[in-house]
C-alpha cells in the first residue's frame, strides 16, 4: 500500500459548519480529517475526465474544430488534455 504524504495545516471554520462537519464524519463512520479530505477532494477534483489513449474522436465533432482557435504552444504545455485533443487531429 502507498503512504501518501500529508501536510499539517491550519483552517478556520465557522462553528456552525465545523459541527455539520463533524455530525456528517460520525455519520459516514469517519474522523473529522479523513472526511474534510474527502468532501475537499471531491471539490478540487477535475471536471474533465482524462481521454484514454484509444479515445476515438466523433467525425461530426471534428469537423467543428475550424470553430476553434489554434492553441498556442504555451497552453497545450500547460493542458494535457487539450493537448491530446489537438494531437489527435483536431
Amino acid at each position: 500500500m502507498e503512504t501518501i504524504a500529508r501536510i499539517q495545516t491550519v483552517i478556520r471554520f465557522r462553528e456552525d459548519i465545523l459541527n455539520r462537519a463533524r455530525f456528517k464524519a460520525k455519520q459516514k463512520n469517519m474522523s473529522l480529517n479523513a472526511y474534510l479530505e474527502e468532501v475537499v477532494t471531491q471539490a478540487v477534483k477535475p471536471r474533465i475526465p482524462k481521454l484514454p489513449k484509444d479515445f476515438k474522436i466523433d467525425p461530426d465533432i471534428a469537423r467543428f474544430s475550424g470553430l476553434m482557435p489554434t492553441p498556442t504552444q504555451e497552453q497545450l504545455a500547460a493542458d494535457d488534455r487539450l493537448a491530446y485533443i489537438y494531437n489527435k487531429g483536431l
